[in-house]
């Protein structure tokens, strides 16, 4: 396992609004659960956690350090700013060690497609994470796929081209679909799903005009 990423933590008096004063000075409300502990409000500094975010990902092991005790965790949820995309609330998920545990791990795509550089193809990843189970210290940040294997229209990419290392496995669908090559639409069949998507509204708004009707007809009997 990679050297483990520490982040400083401390303890945490504001709740609610109050803590918008916090993140005004760069500072990001926590809250950490789990393994033999009662959820405990923290705080965190944002340039630390993003740093931090950025190496690890969700699904390798960090430190968060807390009042000098070291607490090994998953980052389990970030949330963002809708305006400015910072990072406002995290959740850290404390976890044993020595204890097996299912999470996620990320499918990162690599590499270029000759069916997309040389026929004109659009490629699609339709996967994005698969289901692991797995000793803590032997989790990784993603698993990387290299779409350059994919020359044809019919090439697929599935589960069972990840080559998990030692200690993971694998628990989503070996058969399921990470990343195909969708073929170029041609302009007769893009006309096609044009008139196709127009009947399907025209038929939705006359519906709800003929539903209108009906319900305008029974208050007059009323």
């Amino acid at each position: 396992m990679a050297e483990i990423i520490t982040i400083e933590a401390q303890s945490r008096d504001l709740t609610g609004r109050k803590t918008n004063q916090l993140r005004a000075n760069s500072i990001v409300p926590v809250v950490m659960y789990g393994f033999k502990t009662d959820p405990v409000s923290l705080q965190i500094s944002r340039g630390d956690f993003v740093r931090a975010y950025n190496k690890a990902g969700e699904s390798t092991v960090v430190e968060l350090s807390v009042d000098g005790v070291k607490h090994p965790v998953l980052i389990q949820g970030v949330q963002y700013d809708a305006l400015t995309d910072d990072v406002i609330h995290v959740d850290f998920r404390r976890i044993n060690m020595d204890e097996k545990i299912e999470t996620a791990i990320s499918i990162k795509l690599i590499g270029v497609s000759p069916a997309v550089k040389d026929l004109g193809g659009t490629l699609v990843h339709s996967l994005e994470e698969v289901q692991v189970l797995a000793l803590p210290a032997a989790l990784v940040r993603e698993f990387i796929l290299d779409v350059s294997v994919l020359a044809k229209f019919d090439d697929v990419l599935r589960v069972s081209d990840i080559q998990a290392p030692a200690g993971i496995e694998i628990l989503t669908d070996m058969q399921d679909t990470i990343a195909l090559i969708q073929e170029p639409v041609s302009e007769d069949e893009l006309k096609a799903q044009e008139e196709e998507a127009k009947e399907s509204i025209e038929g939705v708004a006359k519906k709800e005009e003929e539903l209108a009707k009906a319900k305008e007809a029974e208050k007059t009997k009323e």
